[in-house]
């Protein structure tokens, strides 16, 4: 049986956590630095290689996992993987892509004989470190059982939703849900200061109601004692995921509307120079 040799592009913010947890689970492991070397030290000094090119890469690995933030740096990447990539190479993509973007990257590798896996997450920093991640998979059933025993060494579970494209946009659904869920508790909280109400009283009685939810333990739990990270996901990139959910709900009435209204919420947050944020510092201001 061929050892499994990783190359992993993207291990920054999200990619830092999934990379640690395939090291600690003795995967041969190389590495790129893109911008912020932190997170690399970091794996290097946990037994990753790291390279300097997307050549020396391709040339190692038989699985290549890419973490990267949008749909336009994927196919980047993917144009400058393409000389170099090796038949039967598979390409495990968590990319959260537009509706269509994983279809774009899947085309430009058709010739190429890859075997292509897109596999979003749901989860941020802390649970990708922790291990428990979502994965929403999207690919051929064969390839599909093979990333799996990959993706589960970072991931709690990885649900097979079929084709190529299936996958980007279960994603968008469920960041739709999620950026929706958050929206609302953050906007209480803001609310209840507004209002000079008890967060911890009010947060003790919303957990009683159908408004408990993980973000509200995420979140509320934290700011109660003026603590604004508990949703790790800055308020700049919950504006690109939702331009990408509006492209999506287009057709689709009142979901158009619902995610138009919430990415105007960020719009005006970035506009005002907080784009940088977090979502749950947003409570503060």
């Amino acid at each position: 049986m061929t050892e499994n040799r990783i190359g992993f592009i993207g291990a920054g913010y999200m990619g830092y956590g999934m990379a640690h947890n395939l090291i600690k689970n003795n995967f041969n492991l190389s590495v790129i630095c893109n911008k912020n070397r932190n997170p690399i030290d970091k794996l290097v000094a946990q037994g990753a290689k790291e390279l300097k090119n997307y050549k020396d890469l391709c040339d190692i690995s038989n699985i290549i996992i890419m973490c990267v933030t949008n749909t336009p740096i994927a196919l980047e990447i993917i144009n400058k993987l393409k000389p170099y990539l090796k038949i039967n190479t598979m390409i495990i993509d968590i990319t959260t892509h537009h509706s269509n973007g994983s279809i774009e990257v899947n085309n430009l590798l058709s010739s190429n004989k890859i075997r292509y896996v897109e596999a979003p997450v749901m989860g941020g920093p802390v649970q990708a470190e922790q291990g428990i991640l979502g994965a929403i998979v999207g690919s051929k059933k064969e390839n599909y059982e093979d990333a799996k025993k990959i993706l589960l060494n970072f991931c709690k579970e990885a649900i097979y939703f079929g084709e190529i494209g299936k996958g980007a946009k279960a994603k968008l659904l469920s960041n739709f849900l999620s950026l929706g869920t958050t929206t609302f508790v953050i906007e209480t909280l803001k609310a209840a200061n507004h209002l000079n109400l008890d967060l911890q009283k009010l947060y003790d009685v919303a957990k009683l109601g159908s408004g408990n939810s993980g973000a509200l333990n995420r979140i509320a739990d934290k700011a109660i004692n003026g603590d604004y990270t508990g949703y790790v996901f800055s308020v700049k990139n919950a504006v690109k995921d939702l331009t990408y959910i509006n492209e999506l709900m287009s057709d689709i009435p009142n979901a158009d509307k619902l995610s138009h209204l919430t990415k105007s919420i960020y719009e005006e947050a970035v506009k005002n120079g907080k784009g940088d944020l977090l979502m749950s510092e947003l409570i503060k201001e």
